[in-house]
């Protein structure tokens, strides 16, 4: 027992650094989407999406599995001291990554016009030429994170991310900056943009492959014989195929949303392309601001599995349960405000974040995906504890389900020339609504009776609905105020420096609104803090029990 104790905090230790590594690419992420949208114009924007979808689904076919199978073969082989099995895995693990990044690359770089054609935005032609390349890198680079995950090495994972996310931001930003100030075509800027994710894929790769060569330059000499190499693909890809079947379901749906979104609002609406892209652009919009929160999910869902594992290998079921009533409470406690809050100001959010868009139309799409934001973050938390009880095929079931839900409505409501573009906006709340409630359903019938949905739920709800009554009355009252003073307003109207300074205000009252409330109601407790950095000192600070 003494012995294992090193390995457990390695593992925590491990993860804590992954998720503290993905927290960082995606704050970095806000801060590429965001002003990217200021550079890029709606239709251009939805370029840039367009590819990027393309691209995500030929990454989740071509590395969805393989990273996972490979670090879960590296981990036995390495567990067992079988050095030559682990270099022999790998080997053919960088080969067969090596052989599909090619085939994937080809794809979209000797196809771009006809995947452009496919998708019916012919202007995304540029961004689907400049993105091909970084699935030559992605592939190998993928190899080398599973190899070190194997081997519980989680900080070059992280650093690479990094690398590729710092790359995306500071070279794809200059490239569309540059791009559209020359007065080139907002397409090719749309592809300049993108052109920052192949050059962080190419410099992550180098990364991961210095450090690589240097673990192996100190690396013990084995003397084990390695299985044949038949016997390790099969392996491989009877690991890889089911993680990657799964992990696609969401990037098919996705590819399809766009396409579908896009040609209904061409064919049935009646829209031109360019008014389709622009239109889909301003969604798109609003889809960065709505993926905020979720962002903030990572370390619960990474901290939920370990706790709920370890609870069922000692068979203690009742703290399983317990475990996964504090996840949903905390998940809760953070996402339904911050849905709210993104519902409640989604207008003056997308004047402060987009002011040259159609704010109109972005604020009314915002204030339908801030809700649905509250879903996601609740599905993300319930496959998380889905899968430690050993029960992974549900999410993947029930995502299935929910996507097709999207689809329909999309067809239906995308397609009438009144609703458009709001249709995807109540698709994705349909969407991730019901898969959320279906498996909190599957998850108490499953879960001991312990578990309460009424202390999960009703406090987050009503002090939710207490801070966004009190967000929505200062923010009216701070712009009354403001109008017609100075720089902040004039004419009768609010200046882009007087919203600001009324949403600043607002949330920061809604923040501390939200945390007394939490705080009078007794909303938090110490073990609800437990799971998360950190939580036992700020459960002794808040003198929480």
């Amino acid at each position: 027992m003494a012995g294992s104790q090193p390995k457990k905090n390695s593992f925590f230790g491990g993860a804590a650094i992954l998720a503290g590594g993905i927290i960082i690419v995606k704050v970095i992420g806000a801060l590429y989407k965001i002003p990217l949208g200021w550079i890029l114009s709606d239709a251009a924007f939805a370029d840039f999406n367009t590819a990027y979808n393309i691209y995500s689904l030929l990454i989740v076919i071509s590395t969805g599995g393989l990273p996972v199978a490979l670090s879960k073969m590296v981990s036995e082989a390495h567990a067992t001291e079988r050095g030559n099995q682990v270099q022999k895995v790998f080997r053919i693990s960088m080969v067969t990554f090596c052989i599909l990044g090619t085939i994937t690359f080809a794809f979209m770089f000797f196809f771009p016009r006809q995947l452009a054609d496919f998708m019916n935005n012919s202007r995304s032609y540029y961004s689907i030429l400049a993105l091909a390349p970084a699935l030559f890198f992605i592939c190998p680079l993928s190899a080398l994170r599973g190899y070190f995950q194997g081997h519980s090495l989680m900080a070059p994972t992280a650093v690479s991310q990094i690398i590729e996310a710092m790359c995306k931001l500071l070279f794809g930003l200059s490239l569309a900056w540059l791009m559209v100030r020359q007065g080139l075509d907002e397409s090719m800027a749309a592809g300049g943009a993108i052109v920052g994710v192949t050059i962080g894929c190419g410099l992550a790769a180098v990364y991961m492959l210095v450090v690589y060569r240097g673990f192996r330059a100190h690396a013990p000499g084995y003397s084990d014989t390695p299985e044949r190499s038949g016997e390790i693909f099969r392996t491989l890809m009877a690991l890889a195929i089911p993680i990657t079947l799964g992990s696609s379901v969401m990037a098919v749906a996705n590819l399809i949303d766009t396409k579908l979104v896009l040609g209904r609002l061409q064919d049935a609406a009646g829209f031109t392309e360019e008014v389709a892209r622009a239109l889909k652009g301003i969604y798109d919009k609003a889809v960065t601001i709505y993926n905020l929160p979720t962002q903030f999910m990572v370390p619960l869902t990474a901290s939920v599995i370990p706790a709920v594992s370890a609870a069922q290998a000692m068979k203690d079921y009742r703290q399983g349960a317990l475990v996964s009533e504090t996840a949903l409470r905390t998940t809760a406690l953070l996402a339904i405000p911050a849905g709210v809050g993104l519902s409640v100001l989604a207008e003056p959010i997308i004047r402060l974040l987009y002011p040259a868009t159609d704010v109109k139309l972005a604020g009314w799409t915002l204030t339908i995906l801030g809700y649905a934001a509250i879903f996601v973050c609740l599905m993300l938390v319930c496959n998380a504890i889905l899968q430690a009880h050993k029960h992974a095929g549900i999410p993947m079931i029930a995502t299935l389900v929910g996507c097709v839900l999207k689809i329909v409505i999309n067809y239906v409501l995308v397609g009438d020339p009144d609703i458009n573009i709001w249709g995807a906006a109540f698709s994705t709340l349909s969407c991730f609504g019901f898969i959320a409630l279906l498996e909190l359903v599957i998850i108490k019938l499953i879960l001991p009776k312990s578990l309460s949905y009424a202390r999960v739920f009703v406090k987050p709800v009503l002090n939710s609905a207490v801070m966004g009554l009190a967000v929505w009355a200062v923010y009216g009252l701070a712009s009354r105020c403001l109008v017609g003073i100075g720089p902040f307003g004039d004419a009768g109207a609010l200046s882009g420096l007087g919203n600001a300074v009324c949403v600043v205000i607002a949330v920061g009252v809604g923040v501390v609104i939200y945390f007394a409330l939490v705080l009078l109601t007794r909303a938090i407790s110490k073990d609800d803090l437990s799971l998360m950095p950190k939580g036992d000192k700020i459960a002794r600070l808040l003198r929480l029990r």
